[in-house]
C-alpha cells in the first residue's frame, strides 16, 4: 500500500506570523501588503497576489468583467509577447520589443503543434479571421486576442510597450472571482500599494451596468503559498 506524503510543516517563523493575522479581521491595504511580505516563506521570490470576490452572477454574460490595468511598477514577471501581423507591421513589432513576430505561419504552427510558447499574443483587426483557426486552442487559456484587452489593435508599438511596462488583463472566473499578481515579495511596500491602487481604481470603474447590489464583496491579499489576509473595502 502506497503511503501518503505528509504535508511539510511550516516554519516556526511562519506560524508566529500567521498568529498575527486574525481571520475575522480585515486590514488596510498597506498593512495587508506588509503582512503578505512578512509571511512569504518560499525560497523563490513569491508573487503578491490579490483575490477579489465580486457579486456578479457568473451565469449572465452581460455581467462578466474583463478589462485591463497598467500597474505602474509592473508585476516583476518577464512576459513573452508574440505578434501576428502583416509584413508591413512586423518591423514595428520587432522594434517595440516583441519576442516572437510573424504572420500566418505562427497561426499554422499553433494549429499544428497545439503548443504555446508565449504569455500574450497580439494581432491586428485584419488578421482576426485567420486567428479563428486557433480560437479553440487559445480561448480556453485566455490567450485569444480581444479588442477589449487591446490585444487586437493597429497600434502595435504602443500595445507592446504598455505590456512590457506592466499592463495586465483581468477577468472574472466561473465563480465570479478575480485573481491577479500585483508584484513580487521583493518589491517595496510602496510599489506594491501603488500597483494595488491602480488595479482597484480600474476594477471599481468596470462594474457591470446590469448588476444590482454590492460589486466588490471581499478582497484578500497573500504571498505565494502564504496565508490570506482580508483587506478593508
Amino acid at each position: 500500500m502506497k503511503r501518503e506524503k505528509k504535508a511539510k510543516p511550516h516554519s516556526a517563523r511562519y506560524a508566529d506570523l500567521k498568529k498575527k493575522i486574525e481571520p475575522k479581521n480585515s486590514y488596510p491595504a498597506a498593512e495587508a501588503i506588509k503582512m503578505a511580505k512578512e509571511t512569504s516563506t518560499t525560497k523563490f521570490d513569491s508573487s503578491i497576489e490579490v483575490a477579489v470576490r465580486t457579486g456578479i452572477d457568473p451565469k449572465k454574460s452581460d455581467q462578466q468583467v474583463r478589462s485591463i490595468a497598467v500597474l505602474p511598477h509592473g508585476t516583476g514577471k518577464k512576459i513573452k509577447i508574440a505578434v501576428v501581423a502583416p509584413a508591413e507591421k512586423q518591423k514595428e513589432a520587432k522594434d517595440a520589443g516583441a519576442d516572437i513576430v510573424g504572420g500566418e505561419e505562427i497561426i499554422d504552427q499553433i494549429a499544428k503543434t497545439q503548443k504555446i510558447n508565449f504569455d500574450i499574443i497580439v494581432t491586428v483587426p485584419e488578421m482576426m479571421k485567420n486567428m479563428s483557426k486557433v480560437a479553440k486552442i487559445l480561448g480556453p487559456k485566455g490567450l485569444m486576442p480581444n479588442p477589449k484587452t487591446e490585444t487586437v489593435t493597429q497600434n502595435i508599438k504602443k500595445t507592446i510597450e504598455d505590456l512590457k511596462r506592466g499592463k495586465i488583463t483581468f477577468k472574472t472566473d466561473d465563480t465570479g472571482n478575480i485573481h491577479i499578481s500585483i508584484g513580487k515579495a521583493s518589491f517595496d511596500e510602496k510599489k506594491l500599494l501603488e500597483n494595488y491602487q491602480a488595479f482597484m481604481e480600474v476594477l471599481n470603474r468596470v462594474k457591470p451596468a446590469s448588476m444590482k447590489g454590492i460589486f466588490i464583496q471581499g478582497i484578500t491579499i497573500s504571498s505565494t503559498m502564504g496565508p490570506g489576509i482580508k483587506v478593508q473595502i
